[in-house]
């Protein structure tokens, strides 16, 4: 199988190299540095690969998917596309098959797979689930806090958090967003089905990766209890990366947010009381929340056991 990474030298890009370099069922094409923007050069790497991956900026994207749509036409070209660019946008199939077996059966089938935001990933595996069976409403008002790794930001933030010289600001937790325009909030909704926008605090930490989603819930919020709660997610998470966990908290009560890093795993898990829920999701930005994701991805639409080259 002929793969291409276009736009492989970012931090999604790079992991995805990574976990795919060592497989003998995979050849990696490349193009000279010099040529890694041109459009013919791009489409005629495009046409030469069975897959190829976008690790691109937004507007990257949809350049290079105009370009691969040609390819296409006349070329069996499967795209996974890892920005936001694709996500909620009619033809591509969206790269969460834990959710339903319809969603699984869209990616074995597309030949366009958008792969899920890595704060996305989180809200959407504790919300859907429980708007499907019915236990929380589509009108609810709902709050997401989301701790994520500094890598979650790119090579600049990666740059400028492991300065020698950086701000002493950065020594402590940073919340932003603040506008409540965050690009990841459309999928949030559009995939949950959810009729609002949820209140969403992102904040990034001094740890390279590593992703904690929480959503709280008071019990008025839920058509349920606690207990019902967890088993719609034994339900509903039996197979793929993503686990019902009964609790991921250490022995002293702590969730360390990094306690994953490395893995393309996601642990889901329950706490709180009767009256007030904490839904929690735990996994590594860079690997369910983006390359272990798409990595899955990958090997679903080619028929592979989804787990082959990912690290759990």
């Amino acid at each position: 199988m002929r793969i291409y990474i276009d736009g492989n030298s970012g931090t999604t890009g790079l992991r995805i190299h990574e976990r795919l370099s060592a497989r003998e069922d995979i050849t990696l094409l490349t193009l000279p540095e010099e040529k890694r923007k041109d459009p013919a050069a791009k489409q005629e790497i495009y046409a030469a690969s069975d897959v190829v991956f976008f690790c691109l900026p937004d507007a990257a994207a949809r350049e290079a998917a105009s370009l691969a749509f040609e390819v296409q036409k006349t070329h069996p070209l499967r795209i996974i596309d890892t920005s936001t660019a694709h996500r909620t946008e009619p033809g591509w199939a969206y790269g969460f098959p834990e959710l339903s077996d319809s969603m699984r059966r869209n990616i074995e089938q597309s030949s366009r797979t958008a792969v899920p935001g890595c704060h996305a990933s989180g809200f959407i595996a504790l919300v859907k689930p429980l708007i499907d069976a019915n236990l929380v409403a589509k009108d609810a008002l709902l709050t997401c806090h989301s701790l994520t790794g500094y890598s979650g930001g790119g090579k600049a933030m990666i740059a400028s958090y492991e300065a020698n010289d950086r701000p002493r600001d950065y020594d402590s937790p940073r919340q932003y967003a603040l506008s409540q325009q965050h690009k990841h909030l459309r999928e949030m909704v559009a995939v949950t089905g959810v009729q609002n926008a949820p209140a969403f605090c992102p904040i990034v930490g001094d740890f390279y990766s590593g992703m904690l989603v929480t959503v709280p819930l008071f019990r008025q919020q839920c058509k349920g209890s606690i207990e019902d709660i967890r088993a719609v997610y034994r339900e509903t998470y039996t197979t793929g990366l993503v686990q019902y966990q009964e609790s991921i908290a250490d022995e002293g009560g702590f969730i360390a947010a990094s306690a994953l890093c490395g893995k393309d795993s996601m642990r889901i898990s329950v706490s709180g009381n009767e009256e007030r829920f904490l839904l929690t999701a735990l996994y590594d930005n860079l690997g369910k929340g983006a390359s272990g994701a798409a990595v899955q991805c990958l090997n679903i639409m080619t028929g592979m056991d989804e787990t082959t080259g990912l690290v759990l």
